[in-house]
């Protein structure tokens, strides 16, 4: 049987929620090990100029502790 943690983590990019989705699993990957899934739980952004500047999302990321 195995026993599975989250974690909660914001995350943004300028290019899109994919991406900062993406940046957020690499950087909890240089110090968590074994991640399953990632759930994006929200989704925002930031306005300048009238044009979306950052794209932000709020994920649980879990992974199975050895």
């Amino acid at each position: 049987m195995s026993v599975l943690k989250v974690i909660e983590v914001l995350s943004g990019s300028t290019k899109s929620w994919e991406d900062a989705t993406q940046q957020a699993v690499m950087k909890a990957a240089k110090s968590v090990k074994n991640i399953r899934s990632v759930y994006v739980q929200e989704q925002s952004a930031t306005v300048k100029d009238d044009k979306v500047a950052e794209f932000r999302v709020n994920v649980k990321i879990t992974f199975e502790i050895e």
